[in-house]
């Protein structure tokens, strides 16, 4: 499918029905009429009708040559989300697999979290569980992210930045690690795009620029290859071609090997494609017969696959003209298994019969065990998602043991945390390792092709809690947590309750009565532990601050004081307004003017104060609400935090600016620049700032990864009209793409 070309619903119908028999393409066809009759009146941000996402979801599956269900479930995906539908409704009509299927996409969206933050890292927990269970799930998810991202032109620049990230943090390596490089390649280009703009469109600039050039000269290439390799007899599937190279490749080299991109020497690249292994290595020794192979660029992954199953030889030879040529040589079963990944395994048997070709090949989705064992071991959310990033979608390293057996790790892992992959009892009695036959630290860094022996004694009593400095994965270190929380369970249960209770008493409170059994399973349940007890191990363990703890044995007892305080101040605060409003029935009003020059009505010698979160200035449209003892709190009308308590059913009440022309010149406002961090970036927003005003509080700056620069400011201003010349200036300055007020 071209990336560019939106299919219909017709078109998916007849991908479908030349892979599928009659009867899938009926089911087909019915998932498509109740998505259509579901989605109906209703558009995407584009304006477009909602349901061209789902057909190109579809489309996505159908040219993987996806299962019916599958196909079904990209149809649906959205359903339960989105509308009035349930997943009772698709399991009726449908069947219990493609609700699950559906049910794995769904978003986390009827529980109220905290932040959205959280309710993202739980919706990502959530999907990454049901691919667990069925691989279709991330297959259906990563097809909905590739349309997504594809349309991403119609979103805010600050949603488009935070979707591209976490396309390249998570769904982008989960492509990879699936071996579905056809998405893959395709999500981190679009990510590139929008994250870091400037250097996307100079790469392909400069790939444009001498795109003629290259393409004759992989042409002439081409035709040396065939003759090298015409006296091999290969028959006549043999396919020879020019491979593209993918931006964002090419950008991860120029960044994490500091090169330019004149010095990217495999732009040029040529595949061939061959029936059977046994031809992959006889053209390989024809390339090396006729061109001059680069030393240490050779890497047979036919031998020793990848994880996600990708097989391949690849060399890089002094070809034509003396310049530097990589030549990638598979089967056509490899280049399926390269192209899609664990989606081939899950692909339609051809002949339109009604099975599926799958795979056991638990190397293919040793993923999934990655996953399901992080999950077990994980003590919340965000420690599962961060062991998901850092073990299983970080670069890889690969070792051998004594025995020839390969070990896959991520790059940076020792000897202990290869222990630890073995086999847990493996890493709990061991003693020291060898490395190529040489004793080493345990702290070593493993590196590709190591033969790492490890050495382990019975009589060992068990880790070290120094262990947890030397290991790199998070797995290996749950793993020794496990250990000790175990050995020590006890102990640390009974050290738990004294330093909780330790803490009620220093706070105030009395530790017998809140500390009941009810109440220690309430707070235990809260913090999703089994029972009381391996809560207070964890606290006694050191895994969960104390103070946390405590705030949730007291919450209800603060709450209660809160509100009586609260409602105390509201009712001093309203009697004093409503003698203002009887005093003065008759007569002009009047008003009490603060030294931050607002005004309340009907309140004299009333503390006001200019709220720190959102910083109104003259000119803002403000309001107040008063607070706990600390008199009114004047806020942005806008701001969440008076949104907030508006709905919490706390009491607003009218206040003005004496002067919305401003009468002193520093009021403080919060600003935000973000843009390319180029050379002398931060000189210039800092020239912008000083020329339009005196007062700059306080500057801060960050860059990502990508090269992005993120300026926060707090600068003195007169009035809303002196910010907004303030921001005017900032957003005419080069590489900037976006100058916002914010509230912190």
């Amino acid at each position: 499918m071209s990336k560019n070309n939106e299919l219909t619903h017709e078109d998916v119908k007849k991908i479908v029905s030349s892979y599928m028999n009659e009867e899938h393409v009926e089911m087909v066809e019915r998932a498509y009429h109740f998505a259509a009759v579901a989605h109906a009146d209703q558009h995407r941000k584009s304006g477009e009708a909602y349901i061209i996402h789902p057909i190109q979801v579809a489309g996505i599956l159908a040219n993987l040559h996806m299962d019916p269900e599958t196909v079904c479930a990209g149809y649906m995906h959205d359903i339960v989300e989105d509308t009035g539908a349930t997943l009772d409704d698709i399991r009726e009509l449908f069947g219990p697999t493609i609700a699950m299927i559906v049910d794995g996409d769904t978003k986390i969206s009827k529980i109220h979290y905290k932040s959205n933050k959280e309710q993202m890292a739980e919706t990502h927990r959530k999907l990454l569980l049901a691919m667990s269970k069925d691989i279709r799930v991330m297959i259906v998810k990563l097809a909905d992210r590739l349309h997504n991202m594809r349309t991403l032109q119609h979103l805010r620049p600050d949603k488009q930045r935070r979707i591209a990230n976490e396309t390249l943090e998570i769904y982008a390596p989960i492509a990879d690690r699936l071996g579905i490089s056809t998405i893959k390649w395709e999500l981190e280009d679009l990510s590139l795009r929008y994250l870091n703009p400037q250097q996307y469109y100079r790469i392909v600039h400069l790939m444009n620029s001498r795109r003629d050039q290259r393409v004759e000269y992989i042409n002439r290439a081409i035709i040396d290859v065939k003759k090298a390799i015409s006296d091999l007899e290969l028959g006549p599937n043999v396919e020879i071609y020019g491979r593209p190279k993918h931006i964002y490749s090419v950008y991860r080299k120029m960044v994490t090997q500091h090169k330019q991109f004149e010095q990217i020497y495999d732009l040029l690249a040529i595949r061939v494609v061959v029936d059977s292994i046994k031809d992959c290595y006889a053209v390989l020794g024809a390339v090396h017969t006729n061109w001059k192979p680069m030393p240490g660029r050779f890497k047979d992954y036919i031998a020793m696959p990848k994880a996600n199953g990708y097989q391949s030889l690849h060399t890089t030879v002094i070809g034509p003209e003396g310049r530097l040529l990589e030549i990638q040589i598979r089967t056509h079963d490899m280049h399926e298994v390269a192209e899609y990944g664990v989606a081939a395994h899950w692909a339609y048997k051809e002949g339109k019969t009604n099975g599926i070709k799958q795979t056991q090949d638990s190397k293919k989705l040793n993923v999934v065990k990655e996953i399901l064992e992080l999950q077990s071991e994980s003590q919340g959310t965000d420690e599962f998602l961060q062991g998901i990033q850092s073990d299983v979608f970080a670069d890889k390293v690969y070792a051998f043991t004594p025995k020839g057996d390969v070990i896959e790790m991520p790059k940076g892992a020792g000897p202990l945390d290869m222990a630890y992959q073995i086999h847990t009892e493996v890493g709990n009695h061991t003693t020291g390792a060898k490395v190529n036959g040489r004793i080493v630290p345990l702290n070593y860094e493993i590196k590709n092709g190591d033969i790492v022996d490890i050495l382990t004694s019975s009589s060992s009593a068990g880790p070290s809690r120094d262990w947890l400095d030397l290991v790199f994965t998070r797995r290996a270190r749950n793993k020794i947590r496990q250990f000790f929380r175990a050995h020590d369970h006890d102990k640390n249960v009974e050290s738990g309750r004294q330093i909780i209770a330790s803490q009620l008493r220093e706070a105030g409170y009395d530790p017998n009565e809140l500390m009941t059994t009810e109440k220690n399973n309430q707070i235990a349940d809260q913090m999703h532990y089994k029972t009381a007890d391996d809560m207070f191990a964890a606290v006694g363990f050191g895994d969960v601050p104390p103070i946390g703890v405590r705030n949730r044995f007291t919450a209800d007892i603060r709450k209660k004081e809160a509100d009586d305080k609260q409602r105390a101040a509201q009712k001093a605060v309203l009697e004093d307004h409503q003698t203002f409003e009887n005093k003065n029935a008759n007569n002009p009003r009047k008003f009490a003017k603060s030294s931050e020059g607002v005004v309340v009505e009907g309140v004299d010698n009333l503390l006001t104060r200019l709220s720190h979160c959102c910083s109104p200035v003259p000119g803002d449209e403000i309001v107040g609400y008063i607070t706990k003892g600390r008199g009114v709190s004047v806020h942005r009308a806008d701001c969440p935090n008076v949104k907030a308590a508006e709905k919490n059913g706390e009491r607003l009440v009218s206040v003005f600016w004496a002067n919305p022309a401003g009468d002193k010149t520093n009021y403080n406002a919060d600003i935000e620049v973000e843009g390319y961090n180029r050379n002398g970036l931060l000189n210039d927003v800092l020239r912008s700032i000083n020329n339009n005003t005196r007062f700059l509080t306080s500057v801060n700056g960050k860059v990502d990864h990508n090269k992005m620069a993120t300026i926060s400011a707090t600068i003195g201003v007169r009035n809303s009209q002196h910010l907004q010349l303030i921001l005017d200036s900032l957003k005419n300055i080069p590489d900037v793409y976006v100058v916002k007020r914010v509230i912190r």
